[in-house]
């Protein structure tokens, strides 16, 4: 995995974000923030002239699989480029290890859109959560990595009989 980060034009946002949804890019991290060097420019204030190093920018934050960077780079590159100086940087970098906070999945599971549970990280600590996703959604849902079977747990109901419950 790499973590690909840009500086782009602040007015150039929302068409780098249109190109990076139409390649299938489904998130980032956007932070506002300002740039120093390369081009000055000034400006009068009450009379007198002051120059303004500052300007501002957006920082993309991306991590994606080693397979998409270089189609990615291109996407911001093409979208961001007005020819001028300013345009921004891209930098690519390694990730050595990524972890889902919600979940604890790592790597590229931990990149990529969550749709429920993974079979792979699924151990003897995750039983109760899996009891309340079998009761929210039925045995259906639960991977098919377990092997063995969740006990069933009698609960009396409010008529008094014994109903099993996962």
């Amino acid at each position: 995995m790499k973590k690909i980060e840009a500086t782009i034009r602040a007015y150039k946002f929302d068409e780098v974000k249109n190109s990076l949804a139409a390649a299938g890019v489904e998130g980032m991290t956007v932070s506002e923030v300002s740039e120093i060097g390369g081009r000055k420019s000034s400006t009068y204030y009450r009379g007198v002239e002051c120059s303004i190093d500052l300007h501002p920018m957006v920082k993309l934050e991306i991590v994606v699989p080693d397979a998409r960077v270089a189609s990615v780079v291109r996407d911001i590159e093409r979208a961001a480029r007005t020819g001028k100086m300013g345009d921004g940087r891209i930098f690519v970098m390694p990730v050595a290890d990524a972890i889902r906070i919600r979940t604890g999945e790592r790597d590229s599971f931990a990149v990529e859109r969550s749709t429920g549970p993974r079979p792979a990280l699924l151990h003897e600590a995750d039983r109760p959560r899996l009891r309340q996703v079998a009761r929210r959604h039925g045995p259906e849902k639960l991977p098919t990595a377990i092997t063995t079977p969740i006990p069933l747990e009698p609960r009396k109901s409010d008529a008094g009989e014994v109903r099993r419950h996962i």
